[in-house]
């Protein structure tokens, strides 16, 4: 029989349809083959000239910048949704508000290889990416203007990647997102509630049941939540209650490296290298310290398409449950 789950954070229902169950060997995907040489990537050593100058780089010693020499090479997207330059200039139209399309829009190369998937780098190459993130969120927190700073990866043409070249985007905004506001709204009416914070109940949870538990290392847990929008849904949370992604420790920015070069080699071997997208959930830039609300980041191989009834009600329809999946996973390697 079909069951109905509740999503503790932000009370949203899903579906998990066993009448139209599918084991998760069903989900294997046909893998993307890369296309366009490095020759003409833009995102390849030796066609710096053909990106916005970087903002950030590791290279080697000697290199110059916006030149070859780099291992993980940080620029603004060349059309991006928002502009770093100019005043917000926040105004109304009657009931109408409006402002001036403000922010940050830049592009993380995460490795100089263009052959090379995120999963498969070496963990000091994967390292530095997730180093990379921490650097440039707290460089833009210092801009007055900017509420939230999203990271966010797209993998696969299906999943939102124009260039193949692996790569992940980082958007700030001057306004926190909707989702945001709604998810740390839930998590405050839990924690007013029973005076603890959802996630660390949850990582409590999840840990001592472990059927929805994937992998683990000393700071994270890598789990299927139980309620999943998406088939192998994945969230990776810190053991230890922190709100702000940016003020993690090296050690942990190191473990959260680790299972999460993990989780993506379990995806990939367990679903043929399937098109996923990922978010850092973070708190917003202008708060720190928040007792209910803990990071986290969320994995979605995008294996089945939200349709009529997904977009009319808001539920949605998960065909296979988060304990099959991460028993799956579990045991892929």
């Amino acid at each position: 029989m079909p069951e109905l789950r509740k999503d503790p954070v932000l009370g949203r229902w899903v579906i998990i349809s066993t009448e139209r169950a599918k084991r998760p060997k069903d989900f294997k995907s046909s893998p993307e083959k890369k296309t366009v040489s490095p020759e003409a990537c833009p995102f390849c050593p030796g066609n710096e000239s053909a990106t916005p100058p970087e903002i950030f780089a590791y290279r080697e010693s000697n290199s110059k910048a916006n030149s070859s020499g780099w291992t993980l090479r940080v620029i603004p997207n060349k059309f991006p949704a928002l502009l770093i330059e100019g005043d917000i200039n926040r105004r109304g139209e009657g009931i109408y508000d409006r402002m001036n399309g403000i922010g940050a829009h830049e592009v993380i190369i995460e490795t100089s290889d263009h052959s090379m998937d995120l999963a498969d780098l070496e963990i000091n190459l994967f390292r530095n990416v997730i180093y990379a993130y921490q650097e440039r969120m707290l460089d833009l927190k210092k801009d007055q203007r900017l509420r939230y700073v999203m990271i966010f990866k797209n993998f696969g043409a299906v999943a939102g990647a124009s260039l193949e070249h692996t790569h992940s985007q980082l958007i700030a905004t001057p306004v926190i997102p909707k989702r945001v506001i709604e998810e740390m709204d839930g998590a405050r009416r839990y924690f007013e509630y029973r005076e603890r914070c959802i996630f660390c109940d949850i990582v409590v949870q999840e840990t001592k049941n472990r059927k929805r538990l994937i992998s683990e290392n000393n700071s994270f847990i890598c789990i299927c939540p139980f309620a999943p929008r998406f088939p192998f849904e994945t969230w990776i949370l810190p053991r230890n209650h922190i709100s702000n992604f940016e003020d993690a420790t090296k050690e942990e920015l190191d473990d959260l490296a680790s299972i999460l070069k993990d989780c993506l080699l379990r995806l990939k071997k367990a679903l043929n290298t399937p098109p996923y997208n990922y978010i850092i959930h973070t708190t917003p830039v202008t708060l720190k310290g928040i007792e209910f609300y803990h990071y986290h980041l969320e994995i979605i191989p995008v294996l089945t398409h939200i349709a009529g009834f997904e977009w009319g009600t808001g539920f949605y329809i998960n065909p296979t449950g988060p304990e099959e999946s991460a028993s799956y996973l579990r045991n892929i390697i």
